[in-house]
Order: C-alpha cells, then sequence, then structure tokens
C-alpha cells in the first residue's frame, strides 16, 4: 500500500506545484518568459505543495472526491459486526460449529491501517496488512496477517496461533467485509461482516449476537 500512496502523493504534489506557479505568476505579474522569475517563486510553490499535503494526508484521503482517481483504496475507518463460518468438524458430533459472532474494529489512516478482531472467546491484532486493488480485474481486497490470543481460560483447548485474513470490499451505502481465513493450526473457514459504527468499539453492541443465524445469507 505504501508504494501506490507515494505514487499518489508525487501526482499530488507535481500538479500542485504545476498550478502553483501558473497561479502565483499570474497574481505577481510574473513574465512567462522569464525563467528567473518562476525561480522565485519556489519558496511560495514548496509552501503551498506541504500545506496541502499535509492536508490531504490528515484528512482528505478520506473524501470519495479524491477516489479512485488520487487514491484507490477505500476508507474502512470503524466497527464491523457479523459472524464467522468455521469450516473444523466437531469429532465426536461430526458438525459444524455455530456462527460466530465477531467484532472487527479498523484504524486507518493515510500510510497505515491496522485490524482487531473480537468474539467471546479470543483477540487477534493484525501485524502485517495491504489492500489488493486491481481495478481492471474488478478486485478490491483487504489482506492481513494476524496473531490469534485466545483468553487464558481457555488455552488448553485453544492455543495462541497465526492466520491470514482476505477479504473482500463490497462498498455502498454501508461497507461490508466478505472473505475468508487459514491458520497455522490448520483451521479455515468464512467472515461476513457488515459496517456498523464509525466508532472504535471495544466490545460487542448491546444485543448482537443474541440470535445468531444458521447460514450465511449468500452462501451458495
Amino acid at each position: 500500500m505504501n508504494m501506490t500512496i507515494v505514487k499518489s502523493l508525487i501526482y499530488l504534489i507535481v500538479g500542485t506545484s504545476v498550478w502553483a506557479w501558473i497561479g502565483l505568476a499570474v497574481v505577481s505579474g510574473s513574465n512567462f518568459n522569464g525563467v528567473w522569475e518562476f525561480v522565485k517563486l519556489t519558496p511560495k510553490v514548496l509552501t503551498i505543495d506541504g500545506i496541502v499535503a499535509f492536508v490531504i494526508i490528515k484528512w482528505g484521503w478520506r473524501y470519495r472526491i479524491f477516489r479512485p482517481w488520487l487514491f484507490q483504496f477505500p476508507d474502512l475507518n470503524g466497527s464491523y459486526t457479523g459472524f464467522i463460518y468455521s469450516d473444523w468438524v466437531d469429532p465426536q458430533t461430526g458438525r459444524k460449529p455455530s456462527p460466530i459472532p465477531v467484532l472487527l474494529t479498523i484504524r486507518q489512516t493515510c500510510f497505515s491501517i491496522h485490524c482487531l478482531m473480537r468474539t467471546s472467546e479470543m483477540e487477534s491484532r493484525s501485524y502485517c496488512e495491504g489492500f489488493d486493488i486491481d481495478p481492471d480485474r474488478q478486485m478490491k481486497r483487504l489482506t492481513y496477517t494476524y496473531t490469534s490470543n485466545p483468553k487464558l481460560r481457555l488455552r488448553e483447548r485453544s492455543k495462541v496461533h497465526d492466520g491470514t485474513m482476505l477479504f473482500d470490499i463490497v462498498e455502498g451505502e454501508k461497507n461490508a467485509l466478505n472473505g475468508r481465513y487459514w491458520t497455522d493450526r490448520k483451521s479455515t473457514g468464512e467472515i461476513e461482516l457488515e459496517f456498523y459504527s464509525s466508532e472504535l468499539l471495544s466490545d460487542f453492541p448491546e444485543g448482537f449476537g443474541e440470535h445468531p443465524v444458521t447460514e450465511p445469507h449468500n452462501r451458495r
């Protein structure tokens, strides 16, 4: 993601510089044929570049007006709720577990994105994140690797482990994240999440998960 951002910022600064030079030249009445007149405007142009870059990096990247022509990745900040559908089969019953309520919070800036997922039994934090975006292939994904830490009282049957999450990003009135995961415990599954709040929640919304569904709504 960082190289994509660097390229976007280069395009932004080059474009801003061109318009700043032209605008300042017109306002100051500089002679367009005099190279030195343009050179003398350099400090002002650099100041404008710095201000524009700061505003875009701090706040502007989140606005749709800058996508996709400048920033291709979406703003995913906030809390998402949904369910995990594990493919693990209980050897004693021969059945898969019921859907597991899950809360995902995403903290994103122009240069980074961090994911924290919670269930009633564990908490997982991402440590290697990135976007996989290719408009030509109609692909927009969020991927990250994480460490999952089950609660201490469950460590005997559920050990600390690493895994990888792959989400397809569905943008709309309410963003959705639909994906799958696999772990070094050789467990796999699917996850379906919907945007819930722009706040980064530290616990499940009241009443969420009390009536879990038995199958994901779009599973074939």
